[in-house]
């Protein structure tokens, strides 16, 4: 039998007692006579079932009385930094703290009706916001199979894979300016694309815009200037994992990489779900997390599950890869952002993008009786994930954005 909370939580909810995920939230509450909404303050919270717990409302009632976090401001605050800062220790207690409140046997919360109505938020009358201040943001090539099928894509069966990869985890700089909460739409980017024969380069809206299946881990305490993190410290550096979405236009981005690597075909937008699921909660799981991307074709109201692949299919872990970004001196700060790179399988279903799925173009993919080889305008990408195993799973919840029109040239 899994934990049992006095919230009520469906068998099939992501976020059941074992969960406790991380995010950042604020209210929305009617105005006055004309039932405007109010937008109030951003604030930390933890999921439970359907329902937000008010992190800064347990905080100001006093129930958080651990050494660590007794005194302090780290829910008072519009992100997660500085409670991502205080390290393990910390993160422990407060997760043991919130599930001792949620328990069903234990009365604080339970029987306070006041402290409950402020504390416990339906989902639905919450917006989700990013959950901490992103300084950088780094995307790494860790899936042996994506990594293969793009070099067969692009360079043929020669050389695949490239020698280094074998001896390091490969990385770019990406752009945290564009990363975004799930549920923000994402306008179709313009650049150049290959030049066809003896004309000059393409210029226009993309016409091979992708997702990108990952996940990222969210760096709690970082490290100084010059000093590197030992391979075996690196995992208290990790706070968690959200699902992310890398979004990619696949013709701009071939014709720009060589030789400094992705630009404009990448710094248009990147996707994260809003819960940080912590990795004391993926600690029970002997198998990583699975996930699944749907798309839900313009026009449409089903959407297709189109791809299944699995955390465990990464070559490079995120200990290994946090401690390669640190072993140059390259100092790392809370809130920084490390994703895996595409995460695909060695299966045809368990491919991470349409890149590899339609083979650059060359095969058409089937949604619900349409067909089609990149993303069109109006196209919806849902990215889920969860774990599952005993007698409980915990999720990830939706990583999700809906593909908006190029910008023209009068707009």
């Amino acid at each position: 039998m899994g934990l049992k909370s006095f919230v009520d939580v469906s068998a099939d909810s992501h976020f059941p007692l074992e969960n406790i995920p991380f995010g950042v939230f604020r209210p929305k509450t009617a105005g006055g006579d004309d039932h405007s909404l109010v937008v109030e303050t951003p604030r930390p919270g933890v999921a439970i079932g359907d329902f937000v717990l008010d992190l800064s409302v347990i905080s100001s009632a006093g129930l958080f009385d651990g050494p660590f976090l007794k005194k302090s401001q780290c829910f008072n605050q519009p992100s997660l930094n500085l409670f991502l800062e205080m390290g393990r220790p910390t993160w422990k207690e407060a997760r043991a703290t919130i599930q001792k409140l949620l328990s069903a046997d234990e009365p604080s919360l339970r029987d306070n009706l006041s402290l409950r109505k402020k504390s416990l938020l339906p989902m639905n009358d919450v917006e989700m916001l990013l959950p901490v201040v992103i300084g950088d943001y780094t995307d790494f090539f860790c899936s042996m199979y994506h990594t293969k099928n793009c070099g067969l894509i692009f360079r043929g069966p020669e050389d695949p894979i490239l020698p280094n990869w074998f001896h390091l985890p490969v990385a770019y700089h990406g752009r945290a300016s564009s990363v975004v909460i799930s549920g923000t739409k994402i306008t179709r980017p313009r650049g150049q694309g290959h030049p066809i024969g003896s004309s000059p380069p393409y210029f226009g809206p993309t016409k091979k815009l992708d997702f990108e299946l990952e996940m990222a881990a969210i760096v709690g305490p970082g490290n100084k200037l010059g000093k590197n993190i030992d391979i075996n410290e690196a995992y208290d550096h990790i706070f968690g994992l959200v699902l992310l979405n890398d979004w990619s236009a696949r013709d701009i981005q071939a014709w720009e990489y060589v030789p400094l690597g992705p630009f404009l075909g990448k710094s248009f937008g990147t996707t994260i779900s809003p819960w940080i699921v912590t990795l004391e909660a993926l600690e029970p799981f002997a198998c990583d997390p699975p996930k699944q991307v749907r798309i839900k074709p313009a026009g449409q109201e089903q959407a297709s599950v189109i791809t299944k692949s699995n955390f465990k299919h990464l070559y490079w872990t995120i200990t290994q890869q946090l401690a390669h970004h640190t072993i140059n001196g390259c100092n790392l700060r809370s809130g920084d952002l490390l994703g895996t790179g595409t995460i695909s399988g060695p299966e045809q279903d368990s491919l991470g993008c349409l890149l590899e799925i339609t083979w650059n173009g060359k095969n058409k993919l089937s949604l619900n009786g349409s067909s089609q080889t990149f993303l069109e305008d109006g196209d919806e990408v849902i990215i889920t994930g969860c774990c599952e195993g005993g007698d409980y799973k915990i999720g990830f919840g939706t990583c999700a954005g809906k593909v908006l029109p190029a910008i023209t040239e009068n707009q």
